[in-house]
């Protein structure tokens, strides 16, 4: 099974595209900007999905589901919502076909308009605030801690499988509260969970921040988010959470009686991860031989592979395989033996390696002579001999060490490519030539960041949560700057 992957220094963008493909993650599909993931692919997001679901409802939030579609009218009460989605919607005008007068032709059915159209949802702000109008009527009916795993429709003009297609699986928590200061912590406890989830699960550190008012999501007050850096240069937004004010709950009229019988409008939060993650972890780990994984979401964390000439040896070493299984799941470890018949264990180290298992064993004749296996890791490639007593242990704590080393190998490249500026033409030598994130004095004005954006392509990424107070000049204008931002180009 030959490889064949460009390489990231040749061409980052096609690596990416074959090596989604290649390692059998996704595909495109018959339907021009939609993908088909497949199982490989599925079982990555199912384990992102597991752990943040679970980190859901520890926080408690409950799952619910609601209608794939809007009506058109919901979408006009909220004017920015509506201007931040109009150009991305799918419409709905129809609800019939008909074969045509040949018989064989199908057309849309001219008497089959819909009296309303809807909209494939883009995000469910709008229905999902029009119902929460029937749920809350006292102080007592609050907070409402929601979400939804579900499908969504955005009309991207120019996709890429898992970053951008025109539908893509997502989580979207809506929250309903009685004051605004309880609404600010739930979007900063969501942001604080997808970050967490983020480092300690996908093994990619991010930077906490809250968006410009020209980057922020159409009906928000504050957009906090979670900003990553790929292997290329380029910031990836892996995570937003945003505090909603009371925009949504005018625009629908959600109002409550507080403690003292008087009727206030609630206090929203809205917030969300898609299947862009799988975009994120490929990017921050992966290398020219395929993916790289991290151990805590690899649908499969070891396979074993035997080595043989005969069937005597063939059914030593699947007895051997199957009690390290054993030993290993009942650490809850994840194991395959592939036993096939059909490939050489070349071909199979091949396929393993693409597809970025974190860890191979090997087991032949002689490692059963001498009581030993070959342990390989995925991450850097290395391979021992370990006895056959020591290799359970070994391997789980191999996995912790992975783990922790894929984290520090892509925070170190951050660290990196974090770089200060204080003048418009280091920021251009910068960006063109070391990429990262650029940390930059900005003035403040969305006018400065739109002409920024303009002539470099480098949008503020985030205002980070953690930056210091410091006096500057902006890098274009030279007006008076309370701090730096972070610049990059993005995905």
């Amino acid at each position: 099974m030959g490889k064949n992957l460009t390489t990231r220094s040749e061409d980052y963008s096609k690596w990416y595209n074959e090596l989604v493909v290649k390692a059998d993650l996704a595909e495109n599909s018959g339907v021009r900007g939609c993908m088909v993931i497949k199982p490989y692919g599925y079982a990555i997001w199912e384990k992102m999905q597991a752990e943040l679901d679970r980190m859901f409802k520890e926080t408690g939030h409950q799952n619910a589901y609601f209608p794939l579609f809007i009506p058109k009218s919901y979408f006009s009460k909220e004017a920015s919502h509506v201007d931040g989605f109009a150009k991305e919607c799918a419409v709905v005008t129809h609800y019939r076909l008909k074969t045509g007068e040949d018989g064989k032709t199908i057309e849309v059915d001219p008497d089959a308009k819909l009296e309303e159209e809807l909209i494939v949802r883009p995000t469910s702000e709008t229905i999902i605030w029009d119902t929460y109008r029937g749920w809350v009527q006292s102080y007592r009916d609050l907070p409402i801690m929601v979400n939804q795993w579900a499908n969504v429709v955005r009309w991207e003009m120019r996709t890429r499988l898992f970053l951008r297609t025109a539908e893509f699986l997502w989580q979207e928590g809506h929250t309903a509260h009685a004051t605004e200061k309880e609404a600010i912590q739930e979007a900063e406890q969501m942001m604080n969970i997808y970050a967490d989830f983020a480092e300690n699960f996908m093994a990619v550190p991010v930077i906490k921040g809250v968006k410009t008012a020209n980057e922020r999501f159409a009906g928000a007050v504050e957009t906090y988010c979670i900003e990553a850096l790929m292997q290329d240069g380029k910031a990836l937004q892996a995570g937003t959470s945003h505090f909603l004010g009371q925009n949504f709950a005018k625009a629908f009229d959600v109002k409550f009686a507080n403690k003292e019988g008087k009727q206030e409008h609630v206090w929203a939060t809205s917030w969300g991860v898609s299947t862009r993650l799988m975009g994120a972890l490929v990017m921050t780990h992966s290398d020219d031989n395929g993916l790289v994984l991290p151990p805590n979401l690899a649908p499969i964390q070891v396979v074993i592979v035997p080595i043989y000439r005969n069937d005597e040896q063939f059914d030593a070493i699947s007895e051997e395989a199957n009690e390290l299984m054993k030993s290993l799941r009942k650490l809850g470890i994840s194991v395959k033996y592939d036993n096939r018949d059909t490939h050489k264990p070349g071909w199979k180290f091949n396929e393993y390696e693409l597809k970025g298992v974190p860890v191979r064993i090997a087991i032949g004749p002689k490692d059963l002579e001498n009581g030993t296996f070959e342990i390989a890791r995925r991450d850097n490639l290395t391979k021992e001999i370990i006895a056959k007593d020591a290799v359970v242990e070994h391997v789980q704590n191999l996995l912790e060490e992975m783990q922790k080393a894929l984290f520090e190998k892509a925070l170190n490249y951050r660290a990196e490519h974090i770089t200060e500026v204080d003048s418009f033409d280091e920021f251009k030598e910068v960006l063109e030539g070391k990429g990262g994130f650029i940390s930059a004095h900005w003035d403040g004005t969305p006018e400065t960041e739109d002409k920024i954006k303009e002539l470099t392509k480098a949008t503020i990424r985030c205002i980070p949560l953690d930056k210091k107070e410091e006096e500057g000049s902006c890098v274009l204008t030279g007006n008076p700057s309370k701090g730096r931002v972070l610049f990059a180009k993005a995905y």
